[in-house]
């Protein structure tokens, strides 16, 4: 074998090595992969490019010169997943860390450039200590020249960020500029500081679980959109979540091919209580109507009172939005509105057409939500709606009350088809609620007030709490029965594939933040 051969094989098998057999097996020990094992695990066997295997650090300060690890702690190249093109980065936690800096952060910059003008997927599987202390202001500016990418990538190309260890101080940044954050339970956490900053300035005693572990992040932030049990079930989510969305902006999402059979659902018909004040479970409804095995949520122990999440309608992938009425009845809150329109923001960035259930009894009333800006939350969300171009359509199940009717896709704010069930109440407010205030006097002057109250709440559901007023002024496009919905909206869509409009020429709206 020629020298030069050899001398190459030999810098590649040292680059493979990471931080050394040592440190490998220590990362295997906290239940982690390497780098490299994950990247293996995500995309197609044998589809992986490395590019910047030999990249080394320039620093010598602070023993760093005796420091140095070809790859820089970064793993980064393009592949396939499912054939389709992804782009990928993979810190090293084995090598320094997997510490962010000049060279490090250069590496990933270079995949995300090539991923915008090639039009495909980045992901990022981030398993850092954070920036190189070492290496001092440059580490900040390798930070924020991820940040700027982030930002420019942002509706362009699909991002997805995939916490596999410590993501802390300013990484934590580049996760929450992306499309999705999923994140490894046990294994994972995110926060801007650590515990024993807290300690020392809040006097909090918490662990880093505690403080932005995976529970905390799904459950109490939002800032998590999916979490699994480990490494390996992270992976596949990924796999699968890519299945639902295009390559960039400019595609339309993947489509599977579908046989069309008996879409009558008749279990529908059972499903709304008789008792309009009874629970339901809305994902019961969604199942139903969509292919079957195909709903995938998101953020699905976040604000459980809104579900979202992706499905397939004869094939086509959709992004699915509803109210659910076995959580807090329904009602939008702060949590629920902001989880809400930021999975419309993201659908309609990527021409994912919008499927509405709508049950809501209104906006949660207190001071709590309007000291804590349930205004702008709601706004934000209706904002989401109205700027929405891709076809969306609404069914409303039951209620239907007061502006949270007009928020979530009302036909007023540019929803392409509404339907209603027999069981829909669209009304400004709650029968018992509309009647104290119009019989007011009625009822007060009367003998036995709550009869009345009862009689008066009565009529006012006779004439409004249904769906034919609506339906007489055109707001609704048709009632129909439970049953009929899946055939109703898979002939709604098709029509309303090559939907068309152009928004108002500007630089870019100021959407309520």
């Amino acid at each position: 074998m020629k020298e030069s051969f050899k001398k190459l094989l030999d810098l590649k098998d040292e680059a493979l090595k990471g931080g050394g057999e040592d440190r490998i097996k220590a990362q295997h020990e906290k239940g982690k992969l390497t780098a490299r094992e994950r990247i293996d695990l995500l995309l197609d066997p044998g589809s992986f490019q490395e590019l910047g295997m030999l990249v080394k650090h320039r620093s010598k300060n602070f023993g760093l010169d005796k420091q140095v690890f070809l790859g820089d702690g970064v793993v980064t190249g393009y592949g396939t997943i499912n054939g389709r093109l992804v782009y990928v980065f993979a810190q090293d936690f084995t090598v320094l860390g997997g510490s962010l800096a000049e060279a490090h952060a250069e590496k990933i910059c270079k995949i995300m450039d090539h991923a915008m003008k090639n039009g495909a997927p980045v992901i990022g599987l981030n398993d850092s200590g954070g920036a190189r202390i070492q290496e001092g202001v440059v580490s900040l500016a390798g930070y924020a020249d991820i940040f700027y990418r982030n930002t420019l990538a942002s509706g362009v190309i699909p991002q997805i960020s995939v916490i596999m260890g410590p993501c802390a101080g300013g990484a934590v940044y580049s996760p929450a500029l992306t499309d999705f954050v999923v994140m490894v339970e046990g294994t994972s956490y995110m926060f801007v500081t650590g515990p024993n900053v807290v300690k020392t300035v809040t006097h909090e005693e918490v662990t880093s679980e505690e403080l932005g572990g995976a529970s905390v992040h799904s459950t109490k932030s939002g800032v998590a959109h999916l979490t699994y049990p480990n490494e390996i079930a992270t992976i596949e989510g990924i796999r699968t979540l890519l299945s639902y969305i295009p390559q960039n902006c400019e595609e339309n999402p993947p489509s599977l091919l579908y046989t069309p059979g008996d879409e009558s659902r008749p279990a529908l018909d059972d499903i709304i209580p008789d008792n309009p004040n009874l629970p339901y479970d809305m994902k019961e409804i969604i199942q139903q109507v969509v292919d079957p095995d195909s709903f995938f949520e998101i953020h699905r122990d976040f604000a459980e009172n809104i579900v979202v999440g992706f499905a397939r309608l004869a094939g086509r992938s959709i992004g699915v939005v509803a109210n659910n009425p076995a959580f807090l009845a329904g009602v939008l809150d702060i949590k629920a509105s902001q989880k809400g329109a930021r999975f419309v923001r993201f659908c309609d960035s990527f021409n994912i057409p919008l499927l509405v259930f709508e049950d809501v009894p209104g906006f949660l009333p207190g001071t709590d939500q309007e000291w804590n800006g349930i205004i702008t939350s709601g706004a934000k969300l209706l904002y989401a709606f109205c700027e929405a171009t891709v076809p969306r359509i609404t069914v409303i199940t039951r209620k239907a009350y007061g502006g949270a009717y007009d928020v979530m896709n009302s036909k007023h704010i540019g929803a392409d088809l509404n339907f209603a069930w027999p069981t829909a109440e669209i009304a400004v407010m709650g029968a018992k609620g509309a009647a104290e205030i119009i019989f007011k006097k009625e009822i007060a002057a009367a003998e036995d007030k709550d009869k009345k109250l009862k009689e008066m709440e009565a009529e006012y559901a006779r004439m409004f709490a249904n769906p034919y007023r609506a339906a007489a002024r055109g707001f609704v496009d048709d009632v129909i029965l439970p049953r009929q919905t899946r055939e109703v909206l898979i002939r709604g869509f098709e029509m309303l594939k090559n939907k068309a409009v152009s928004l108002p020429r500007k630089k870019h709206g100021n959407i309520p933040l």
